[in-house]
């Protein structure tokens, strides 16, 4: 088990072995489109510290670690010809697509092209190289509501219009990737070092002990560790692509949480306070308010509707085939909870 004083990034390489040999991993040219968001920032620390030397992060946004500056390039995927320069510069042998606009606040599907029309210009610049690199599509599980079970992985029931985004992007990588090597993961709900809204704001609710939970309620997750979710992208890309090719597999930890617990395991390890237990009657009532709060300009208020429906609603994934694909995952659930709260303390 870590201690208080780890240093996340170092903790997450050293536990996490890539699957790339150190030899191969020098010689491998690894792409990661959105390596400036959470996820992105979590692989490259990761690839960096496992020796690779050839990483490109291409992103609108500048990296949100700083130790990242000097490997990424301000690329746009809805730019179709400044995506193309930058793989054929590059010339990447493995690419990891993460870029996309992820919030909830659209109200339209254009303005989540970089979801839709971003998918299609990366798909068009990699057919162009020379050899196409084996490539990792990150979708979302919001390609359907929250409590649905899916007959089959292209039965979509967006509730957003990022939902729907992510849906469309899915569906142009089956219609335009044809005979070029790909996964498609859906990551569910993931945090860790350097995340942000929404999980960064439950640590942060439970931290300053606003965080209650709701009465009886044995709420179960399948959420994921970013350490875990890195471990089980390099393992599908560097030891398992022809086994996982053309597969979409949800991308969290093998066994879901349960909330009590980890919100328990958070306080314990922020400030000590165990959260109490609110009816829920309580609950719906406060979150009625948090939404007239944001009808009225509050931009993230701590409670509303939609995120107590998705608290009270349990959320399964079959994570069976993942899980035999990358094998046993290196961190625990309390291993993950005191590197989190660790990175919390050091960056405010």
């Amino acid at each position: 088990m870590p201690d208080e004083t780890v240093n996340e990034d170092h903790y997450i390489s050293a536990r996490c072995q890539s699957a790339a040999k150190p030899l191969r991993l020098k010689r491998e040219r690894i792409l990661v489109t959105g390596g400036s968001g959470f996820i992105g920032t979590n692989l490259i620390a990761f690839y960096l510290a496992a020796g690779a030397e050839a990483i490109l992060n291409i992103d609108i946004a500048v990296p949100r670690n700083s130790a990242h500056n000097h490997i990424w390039a301000k690329v746009d995927l809805r730019d179709p010809e400044g995506l193309r320069n930058a793989l054929h510069a590059f010339r990447p042998t493995a690419v990891f697509h993460l870029g996309a606009r992820t919030d909830l606040d659209g109200k339209t599907l254009q303005e989540y092209s970089a979801n839709t029309d971003g998918v299609t210009n990366l798909i068009s610049a990699l057919r162009e190289l020379p050899a196409q690199p084996p490539t990792i599509f990150a979708s979302s599980r919001l390609v359907y509501e929250i409590g649905h079970t899916p007959k089959d992985p292209q039965d979509y029931r967006p509730t957003t219009v990022y939902g729907e985004s992510k849906a469309v992007g899915e569906q142009r990588v089956r219609s335009e990737a044809h005979n070029l090597p790909w996964i498609m993961v859906r990551p569910t709900s993931i945090w860790g070092p350097w995340f942000d809204t929404p999980y960064r704001d439950f640590f942060e609710t439970v931290r300053s002990g606003y965080y209650m939970h709701p009465r009886g309620r044995r709420i179960l997750k399948s959420y994921g560790f970013v350490g875990n979710s890195v471990f089980a992208l390099d393992r599908l890309m560097f030891a398992q692509f022809e086994s996982a090719r053309s597969k979409m597999l949800y991308l969290c930890d093998y066994h879901p949480l349960e909330v009590r617990t980890w919100a328990d395991l958070i306080a314990n390890h922020l400030q000590g306070r165990r959260s109490p237990n609110i009816p829920v009657a309580v609950l719906k009532f406060a979150a009625h308010l948090g939404d007239v709060a944001k009808r009225a300009g509050i931009r993230n208020p701590p409670l509303t509707q939609f995120r107590l429906r998705n608290l009270l609603t349990e959320m399964i994934y079959d994570t069976e085939e993942l899980h035999s694909l990358t094998g046993p995952l290196p961190f625990s659930l309390e291993d993950s909870v005191i590197i989190t709260c660790a990175w919390i303390k050091k960056h405010g």
